[in-house]
């Protein structure tokens, strides 16, 4: 059934420099009625210090990470971010957890990648630990232990000096394949998918379901969050606006990640683009990188973006509208932004 739609901010993470204008931008956003802004990291800018830079600049908008990695620090560490940031922001911060991908965690952070799903299952189950402050925290896992085994043995287990604001602060996580979106709808309160595409809700929403079916699922299909990440790119005609994003389509499709594991890749293998995806690929890590965009067919596009005329734009929202998205993430200048909210929020 269709449903109201709230929006979301991305500040993203930074190119070379910082991004100009945020400040503005986030203003403005709040303004509108945007219900959540967020930022990211991968291996430049991390996540929390712009979050809370321009955040304290803003009153009722909520803070949130797009993601934060695993491997950039421990859960406890996280846990102290988390908690510190929620309470500086008056409880408006929504933690956004992911674990990358093997070329980024093991190549920047020189971490193990192998077993993503248990890690972060342990992983999230350390942050609830220190945000409940009930007992010092301990873990006998495969992943982490607290205290560590062996080392000096002098390691106790410990608990937070500082009471954390809310124990059920909101933990959101970054997946794509199946198995993770079944895990997110288990152990997490939210969602954050990167390249969601309505025709397919169904598939989605079986993922969830069986996350939530499982014993001891935090959330419902009612309460859970879905904030997806969705490009508007409005131009008087499809094929004008599809050429803006299918550059950045074909990085990650083509790019991001190794030919034999690349996720996102995989994500438009499941919507029935394997071939096209297979051949964005080989032709991106050709050095072809033109071609390969080229090669990005439109109804992909339109399967992921809202592009093309205004009067397009708000006919395929109800698309959105009708699927388990609960949040649209957008970006852009302060006008794109009024465009947007006239557009989704009416």
């Amino acid at each position: 059934m269709p449903h109201e739609l709230k929006l979301g901010y991305m500040i993203g993470y930074w190119g070379a420099q910082p991004p100009a204008g945020v400040p503005v931008a986030l203003a403005e956003a709040e303004r509108l009625g945007f219900d959540s802004c967020w930022t990211a990291e991968a291996y430049g800018s991390d996540a929390l210090t712009p979050l809370a830079w321009w955040g304290a600049q803003t009153s009722r908008i909520k803070l949130g990470t797009s993601i934060c990695q695993l491997s950039a620090r421990t859960p406890t560490a996280m846990a102290m971010a988390a908690l510190t940031l929620d309470h500086l922001s008056g409880g408006r911060f929504v933690l956004g957890l992911g674990a990358s991908g093997p070329q980024v965690a093991e190549g920047w952070y020189g971490d193990d990648y192998r077993k993503p799903l248990g890690r972060t299952r342990e992983y999230i189950d350390i942050v609830r630990q220190v945000l409940a402050r009930e007992a010092p925290v301990e873990l006998d896992g495969e992943h982490y232990q607290l205290p560590l085994h062996g080392g000096t043995g002098l390691g106790k287990p410990l608990k937070s000096i500082t009471h954390p604001r809310r124990a059920d602060l909101p933990i959101y996580i970054a997946a794509e394949g199946p198995k993770n979106v079944s895990l997110s709808a288990e152990i997490a309160d939210g969602w954050l998918p990167m390249f969601y595409a309505p025709r397919v809700d169904g598939f989605y929403r079986d993922a969830l379901v069986e996350g939530f079916a499982r014993p001891g699922a935090r959330r419902t299909a009612e309460t859970f969050e879905v904030a997806c990440l969705v490009p508007v790119i409005i131009a008087d005609d499809v094929e004008t606006a599809a050429d803006m994003y299918r550059p950045v389509l074909a990085l990650y499709i083509g790019g991001m990640g190794a030919r034999e594991v690349n996720f996102h890749n995989n994500v438009f293998g499941r919507m029935g683009y394997e071939g096209e995806a297979k051949l964005i690929q080989d032709l991106y890590l050709d050095g072809k990188k033109a071609e390969a965009a080229a090669a990005v067919p439109t109804r992909l596009v339109e399967d992921v973006a809202l592009v093309g005329p205004r009067e397009k734009i708000r006919d395929d929202l109800e698309m959105w509208r009708a699927s388990a998205v609960t949040t649209m993430v957008v970006s852009g200048a302060t006008e794109q932004l009024r465009t947007i909210a006239e557009l989704v929020l009416g």
